[in-house]
């Protein structure tokens, strides 16, 4: 059997790399690692991290094609943060202008969560602890 220890990354692709590195830093409030410029690719490569842990890759290339986003289209589904505080997140995102859908429970957990959708409409979702 294969041992896994935990998810070591997420990879995500942009169109608009300044837009969507301010989304990940100035709003959701990742710290960036580094940051390079990869001149053979056209492409830039953000490394991220919450609460002090690496966690989300960000990329941008020369146009790039877009990808269905829908939480229940084919492929990755969505990313998912964990919340404290589901109404404070709401009321956070709101002041920067990003609207999130009604809140939904958890069938199984009986948990709150809702979603947004990054600057590519790739879905986020709060879960509430």
């Amino acid at each position: 059997m294969i041992s896994i220890n935990k998810v070591h990354h997420i990879a995500i692709i942009c169109s608009d790399y300044q837009k969507s590195k301010t989304f990940y830093t100035d709003v959701l409030g990742l710290t960036i690692i580094r940051e390079i410029y990869r001149e053979e690719r056209k492409s830039y490569k953000l490394d991220l991290a919450l609460n002090g842990a690496y966690a989300i890759e960000l990329f941008s290339f020369p146009n790039p094609p877009t990808r269905t986003s829908r939480p229940e289209a084919t492929g990755l589904r969505h990313l998912a943060f964990e919340v404290d505080n589901l109404d404070q997140t709401i009321n956070y995102l709101t002041s920067k202008t990003i609207k999130s859908e009604p809140i939904r429970i958890d069938e199984t957990t009986h948990k709150r969560f809702t979603f947004i959708a990054d600057p590519d409409e790739l879905p986020i979702e709060f879960y509430e602890k």
